[in-house]
């Protein structure tokens, strides 16, 4: 399956790097087009080929995958100048966004590609983080036709170690949103028990081993309290302005069904706060909001 399905891949970010890295290890052909080309420099050395525009991953492969930063980087890549919606396209394709975007615009521009092209949209937000996608370990949450994300299950294989169908186009991203409601107020509760132990006096470096296994533990507390504890800041895992950017994602679809989610508005509060100045840092700098108060 991996000699017949060529993959393009739009995004070398802090995810979209080692995610090709992994199908590049599984054995694909895949091709990269960045904004920033320098940054497909290993990744060229490992085997990957360049594509001037996106539009040629388009014409050139029959799998093109997005991981890109926000909407506007997706509407952008999807249909900007020498966007995937200008390939001239003898067959059909499928396009996976592992992007974290609103649901409402996913399925808009499903929509608008579906008029005007063959493409198949799959929206694929994953979750695990850098780790997760270095160690192919990515949960991955797919909205679109049941065929389809099937037909993926050899790309997905090696990137992940789950992929759930959750419903139609959008419903991925819904799910994303999901995720990141509860990694968020997550981060900033790990960061005031880190401030609280080092208060109080207790040893914060003890605070992950101390909790492993019990109710209170999690991915995030395993990897963010460590972190956190010893000011250890790089290498940049998770961008605060990128939970920022899914958190208030999650808040403007919920005003538009009229619910209202006060931990969610307040745990936003708090990585904006946090944000100035610390934006394109890692999540774990947050401790440093708590740190200016001791």
């Amino acid at each position: 399956m991996t000699e017949m399905l060529s993959l393009g891949f739009a995004g070398l970010g802090l995810m979209g790097q080692p995610m090709v890295r992994r199908l590049l290890a599984a054995g694909f052909t895949v091709q990269v087009w960045n904004r920033h080309p320098d940054k497909a420099a290993a990744l060229l050395a490992l085997g990957a080929t360049w594509a001037d525009t996106p539009q040629v991953l388009a014409e050139q492969c029959d799998v093109v995958m997005l991981c890109l930063a926000d909407t506007a980087a997706v509407e952008q890549v999807v249909f900007g100048e020498h966007g995937l919606i200008h390939a001239q396209l003898a067959q059909a394709r499928v396009l996976v966004d592992f992007s974290s975007i609103t649901p409402e615009a996913t399925r808009r521009f499903a929509a608008q590609v579906a008029e005007q092209q063959p493409f198949q949209w799959i929206d694929a937000p994953v979750s695990g983080g850098v780790v997760g996608a270095e160690q192919g370990s990515l949960v991955i949450m797919a909205g679109g036709d049941a065929e389809a994300i099937t037909g993926l299950a050899p790309v997905f294989s090696a990137l992940s170690s789950r992929v759930t169908r959750m419903g139609d186009v959008g419903s991925g991203q819904v799910t994303k949103l999901c995720n990141q409601l509860i990694v968020a107020a997550n981060a900033v509760l790990i960061a005031e028990a880190v401030a609280l132990a080092e208060k109080a006096g207790v040893d914060p470096d003890l605070l992950a081993p101390a909790l492993a296994g019990g109710f209170a533990d999690s991915k995030p507390f395993q990897i963010l309290t460590p972190r956190m504890a010893q000011a250890q800041y790089e290498p940049v895992q998770w961008k605060v302005a990128t939970l920022l950017k899914d958190l208030r994602n999650a808040l403007d679809s919920a005003q538009q069904t009229g619910l209202a989610l006060p931990v969610a508005s307040q745990a936003a509060a708090q990585l904006a706060q946090h944000a100035e100045g610390f934006s394109v840092q890692d999540l774990s700098t947050l401790i440093e909001l708590y740190r200016k108060a001791i």
